[in-house]
C-alpha cells in the first residue's frame, strides 16, 4: 500500500482519481451504480475529463456530505475505541480514498449522508449491493481486514453502522471487473453523450386565415402556407438516427397535427360564412391530405428507425459477445468455452433513449466478459493441471471439455483419483496376470512331475519285468539242471542195479528187507527277496494249479512259510510260485533216488 498526501477535492486529489480505478468508481464499473453509469466511468478515464457538479450540488450535497462525515468519525472513534485518520492510498492502479483508517490499518471507516431507505437497510445489518464494491476494494488496498459503514447526519441520533468483512467472492469479482475495464478503456473509441434532446426550434408555418366577405370574395393565405408547408416536408429528417434526430421528428409530427387541425379549423369557419366555395374546399382537402399523410408517414418511420436502431444495438452487443468469446477459445487452443448468459433485451426494457440503449448494452457487455474471462481463466488453470498431472493419462480424460469448468480443486482432486484408481486397476491385472502365469507354471511343473514319476515308475515295472523275467530263466534253468542230474542219478542207478542182478550165479528166494529209507531233506530254492506288497496267493491257488493238494505244513518242510492270512486262506507271495515249483520238483527227484536206493 501507498500512502498519498492528497486533500480530497483537490485538484491534484481530482487527477490522481483520474489516472486511478478508485474505490468509489468500482460500483459503477460493475454497472450497479445507481449514480453513475459505466460508459459514462469510462468517458471520463478516457477522455481526463472529471465529472463536473452544479454549484448547488458541490455545496449542498459533496461539502454538506464531508462535514457530516468529519461529525460522525469522532462517534465511530467512541464506538470502536481508537482514533482513525483520513488517507489517500494505493495499491498498483487501484486506489481509496478512506474516510478513516486505524494507526494499525486493521480497520476502514466509511461514511454516507443519511439517506432513510439506507438506514433502514443497515440498521437491519444488510449491505444493499451498491455500496459493497467500494467496500471491498478499500480492504483490498489498505489491507484492512474489516470497514465499519455508517450511515449518518453527524449525530446519535441519526446514526447507523454494520460491520463489512473481507469477502474473496466479491474481491475476485472487483479485480475480473476491472481488468475488464482496463481492456475496454484501451479500446474506447469516443462516442458523443448529449444531454437529453430537445426538439429543435421550428418555424411554425403561418397562421390561417381564410375569411369570406360580404360579396362572397374569398381572402385567404392558402398559397402561401401550401408553400411553407411543402418547404417544411421536405426539410424534415425520415431516416432518423440519434436521440436528437428522434425529437425533432417528433416535432414536426406534432407540427402536422397542428397544420391537421388549422385546415380543418379553416375550412369550417369559411363553410360556415359561405354555402359553397368549391376551390377553397380542394385547396383545403388537399392540404389537409398532405398534412395527414406526411404526419402518419413520420409516425411509421420514427417508430420502425426506433425499433431498428434497438435492433442494431442489440445485435452489436450479440457479435461482440460471440467474438469475445471466439478470442477466449483461440487463447484456449480448443472450443472449451461454454455458454455464458447474457440478456441484452431484459436489460434496454424500459430505456427510452439510445444513450441508454447503448450505456445498458455496453455494461451487460461488459459483465458478460468478466464472466467469461473468470470461466476462461478457471479453464486454462484446469488445462496446466491436466498437463502437469495427466501428461501420461491422457486417454483417461476423453470428458476434458466438460471437466475443466469445474473448480481448480475439485478438478485436481478428479484427476489425481483416476489416475489412483487406473494404476491400481492396472496393479490388479498385472497380479492376476502374475498369479494366472504362476498357475500355469504349477500346474506345468505339476504335470512334469508327474510324467516324471510315471516314467520312472514304468521304468522301475520295466526293469522289474526284467528282473522277473530273468530270475524266471534262472530258475527254470537251475530247475532243468537238477532234472538232468537227477534223470542221470536215476540212470547210473538203475544200471548198477542192473549189473548186479546179472552177476548173480544162481538165482534164488531172496527175502528183500525193506531198505532203510533214507531221510529227505528238503532242499532250499533259490528265492528271491521278500517282495514288499502284501501276499496274494492263496494255497488252494498253488494247489490247482500244480494238480494235488498240499498243506501249508508241507511247504513250510520246503522251506515256504506261510505269509500272511486272509479268514481262513493261507497266503504266500506270487513270486514264491516258481521257487516251490523248482522245490517240488528237488523233492520228488529226492525221494526217487532214496527208493532206488
Amino acid at each position: 500500500m501507498q500512502i498519498h498526501d492528497l486533500a480530497q477535492g483537490t485538484p491534484e486529489w481530482q487527477q490522481y482519481r483520474l489516472e486511478k480505478f478508485g474505490a468509489s468508481e468500482a460500483a459503477a464499473m460493475l454497472g450497479i451504480s445507481t449514480l453513475v453509469k459505466r460508459n459514462e466511468l469510462l468517458h471520463m478515464k478516457a477522455t481526463g475529463t472529471a465529472q463536473e457538479f452544479s454549484e448547488w450540488v458541490q455545496k449542498h450535497i459533496l461539502d454538506y456530505g464531508h462535514h457530516v462525515e468529519a461529525l460522525a468519525r469522532p462517534l465511530v472513534e467512541e464506538l470502536i475505541g481508537t482514533e482513525l485518520y483520513p488517507v489517500t492510498c494505493s495499491d498498483g492502479r487501484l486506489s481509496a480514498s478512506c474516510d478513516g483508517l486505524t494507526m494499525a490499518e486493521d480497520v476502514a471507516f466509511e461514511h454516507k449522508q443519511w439517506n432513510q431507505a439506507l438506514a433502514d437497510a443497515v440498521a437491519g445489518g444488510q449491505l444493499p449491493d451498491e455500496y459493497m464494491p467500494q467496500c471491498q476494494q478499500i480492504m483490498m488496498v489498505t489491507g484492512a481486514g474489516k470497514v465499519v459503514f455508517v450511515c449518518s447526519d453527524g449525530t446519535f441520533d441519526n446514526f447507523v453502522y454494520v460491520w463489512v468483512l473481507s469477502d474473496p467472492v466479491w474481491q475476485a469479482r472487483i479485480r475480473a471487473g476491472w481488468a475488464q475495464f482496463e481492456i475496454d478503456l484501451g479500446e474506447y473509441q469516443h462516442v458523443e453523450v448529449l444531454p437529453a434532446p430537445v426538439a429543435a426550434a421550428v418555424q411554425d408555418l403561418p397562421a390561417l386565415s381564410i375569411r369570406v366577405d360580404g360579396q362572397l370574395t374569398l381572402n385567404h393565405n392558402l398559397v402561401v402556407f401550401g408553400e411553407k408547408l411543402q418547404s417544411f416536408i421536405k426539410d424534415i429528417d425520415t431516416n432518423p438516427s440519434d436521440d436528437q434526430a428522434f425529437a425533432d421528428a417528433e416535432q414536426a409530427i406534432k407540427v402536422m397535427e397542428r397544420a391537421e387541425d388549422a385546415l380543418g379549423a379553416a375550412e369550417a369557419s369559411a363553410l360556415g360564412q359561405i354555402s359553397t366555395v368549391d376551390d377553397m374546399v380542394r385547396t383545403v382537402a388537399s392540404y389537409k391530405e398532405l398534412a395527414r399523410k406526411t404526419r402518419l408517414m413520420l409516425e411509421k418511420v420514427v417508430k420502425a428507425r426506433k425499433e431498428t436502431i434497438r435492433v442494431e444495438i442489440q445485435q452489436g452487443g450479440k457479435d461482440k459477445a460471440v467474438a469475445h468469446i471466439a478470442a477466449l477459445n483461440t487463447r484456449l487452443g480448443k472450443p472449451y468455452m461454454p455458454a455464458i448468459p447474457v440478456d441484452f433485451a431484459g436489460v434496454m426494457k424500459g430505456k427510452k433513449t439510445v444513450a441508454s440503449l447503448r450505456d445498458a448494452v455496453d455494461t451487460e457487455l461488459a459483465r458478460f466478459k468478466i464472466a467469461a474471462n473468470s470461466v476462461a481463466d478457471r479453464i486454462q488453470i484446469n488445462l496446466g493441471t491436466l498437463r502437469e498431472l495427466a501428461a501420461a493419462h491422457t486417454f483417461l480424460f476423453a470428458d476434458t471439455a466438460s471437466i475443466v469448468l469445474k473448480d481448480a480443486d475439485d478438478l485436481t482432486a478428479l484427476v489425481k483419483m483416476r489416475i489412483a484408481d487406473h494404476e491400481k486397476a492396472e496393479l490388479a491385472k498385472a497380479e492376476a496376470l502374475r498369479t494366472q502365469i504362476a498357475e500355469e507354471e504349477r500346474a506345468k511343473a505339476e504335470a512334469a512331475a508327474a510324467e516324471k514319476v510315471r516314467a520312472e515308475q514304468a521304468e522301475a515295472a520295466r526293469v522289474a519285468a526284467e528282473a522277473e523275467a530273468a530270475e524266471r530263466a534262472r530258475v527254470a534253468a537251475d530247475t532243468k539242471r537238477q532234472l538232468d542230474e537227477q534223470a542221470a542219478n536215476i540212470a547210473a542207478a538203475n544200471k548198477a542195479a542192473a549189473q548186479e542182478a546179472a552177476a548173480r550165479a544162481t538165482p534164488a528166494l531172496v527175502v528183500e528187507q525193506p531198505a532203510p529209507v533214507a531221510e529227505v531233506t528238503p532242499i532250499a530254492a533259490a528265492r528271491p527277496a521278500a517282495p514288499a506288497s502284501a501276499p496274494t496267493l492263496r494255497l488252494g491257488q498253488i494247489a490247482e494249479r500244480l494238480g494235488f493238494s498240499l498243506t501249508a505244513d508241507f511247504l513250510a518242510s520246503l522251506g515256504f512259510a506261510a505269509a500272511g492270512r486272509e479268514r481262513a486262506a493261507v497266503l504266500y507271495h506270487e513270486a514264491d510260485f516258481q521257487p516251490m515249483c523248482a522245490a517240488l520238483i528237488r523233492h520228488v527227484g529226492a525221494a526217487a533216488q532214496a527208493k532206488a536206493a
